[in-house]
């Protein structure tokens, strides 16, 4: 082929395309499920490799009264950005900046030892701190542990009295809402109501009580209380492996796409990738996925989806940090095989794309991570940024 020859490129190496508009119907649908409960969006981990403002803009847009990160160092970005909308972040080390968190307004998440450096910030601040009381009601991850959640509800009540806290909430994380047959929601429900009836019992007042995650949401009606916590299912993605987006009414946000970078027609017995783990059946044409696990592709998910034109190929061979090769099968003329040149490939997307589960299964892990680990060297390329007629009508629009 001559550079004459070389198709016209008409879009970018690759890129992660985000669909503001699928966000933004994600909230709304979210809230109709929790309704009257109100929605945080949880945009920790850079919006789960989304973009972190450009979706808590969107999120709270269509309605979200909350946003909600990890990290504190994620809440101060927000707030940098001019974002106001109340913000709560649960994680912290002894290195956590409390007190820049306090002068920022940015509600904190209190499992224990943090109650003493959230006060000491708040005198040094000389404003009262907002926190979130959390008890671990079975996750054993961080919050309180039962035997001692009735001294922290205590400790923060007394730091109330003295004007330099408010407890704002009581929250808990559920383990397994994403398998609704398992009777330890049941168990961490019950927990999680008898923990608020202890902080009620000692005057606390709170605004939100908040249990539910994405799972539950769909899922467990009767862990929705105050505020749900809408994480993965802001993005469109299902944590349930026998439903899919459409089921739960989701969009997906994120279309992962590349190019073809290169195609050609191999005899059979052809070796591919490192290590040669993968040998063509017959003659065949092989293409030349620009991606790899440099770009987030978990290096294990040999077998996922790559669309090209209209058909789907499924990547063959061990994927490399840079690219990944699909074997588009036997019969494949020379000059049809490098017709797909500069092509399109899709790794995953909205319907009719193929789905991320399908990357997840690939990898043996689970959608989640897949969107979350695309690395930053893939450009984000966001898609109706403007608010749509759907997002102020709730009717589907084009945005502007």
């Amino acid at each position: 082929m001559t550079s004459a020859e070389i198709p016209p490129v008409h879009a970018p190496e690759r890129e992660a395309r985000i669909d503001l508009e699928a966000i933004r119907h994600n909230v709304r649908r979210i809230a109709e499920v929790a309704s009257p409960a109100q929605v945080m969006a949880v945009v920790k981990a850079d919006g789960y490799g989304h973009g972190m403002l450009p979706v808590a803009r969107a999120a709270l847009e269509a309605g979200a009264q909350w946003l909600g990160t990890a990290h504190v160092a994620e809440a101060l970005q927000l707030r940098r950005a001019g974002i106001e909308a109340p913000l709560l972040a649960w994680l912290h080390t002894p290195a956590t900046d409390f007190a820049a968190a306090v002068s920022a307004g940015i509600d904190l998440g209190v499992s224990g030892w943090e109650l003493e450096h959230v006060v000491a910030a708040a005198r040094r601040e000389e404003r009262p701190a907002r926190i979130h009381l959390k008890i671990d009601t079975g996750l054993g991850r961080n919050g309180s542990t039962e035997a001692l959640w009735d001294s922290l509800v205590g400790e923060a009540v007394e730091y109330q009295d003295q004007g330099l806290l408010r407890v704002v909430g009581i929250f808990s994380h559920l383990a397994v809402a994403d398998e609704p047959h398992r009777t330890e929601t049941d168990l961490q429900l019950e927990r999680f109501r008898e923990a608020v009836a202890v902080a009620e019992d000692a005057g606390v007042d709170v605004e939100v009580r908040h249990l539910a995650n994405t799972p539950a949401i769909f899922s467990r009606p009767d862990t929705h209380f105050d505020l749900v916590r809408a994480g993965v299912g802001l993005y469109g993605l299902s944590p349930f492996p026998t439903q899919s987006p459409a089921d739960l009414g989701l969009r997906p946000a994120m279309t992962l796409a590349t190019m073809v970078a290169q195609c050609k027609d191999v005899p059979a017995d052809q070796g591919v990738s490192y290590g040669l783990s993968y040998r063509t059946a017959q003659p065949s044409t092989l293409a030349l996925i620009p991606m790899g696990y440099g770009d987030g592709i978990p290096r294990s998910a040999t077998g996922g989806p790559v669309r090209i034109g209209d058909t789907v190929h499924s990547v063959v061979g061990r994927i490399a940090m840079d690219q990944m090769v699909v074997d588009l099968g036997a019969g494949a003329a020379v000059a049809e095989g490098r017709s797909v040149l500069g092509q399109e490939a899709v790794l995953f997307g909205a319907e009719p794309d193929p789905s991320v589960d399908l990357w997840a299964a690939a990898a043996g892990t689970i959608n989640y991570e897949i969107v979350t680990r695309i690395a930053p060297r893939v450009p984000r390329v966001y898609l109706n940024e403007s608010v749509s007629s759907e997002s102020v009508s709730g009717e589907p629009g084009r945005a502007d």
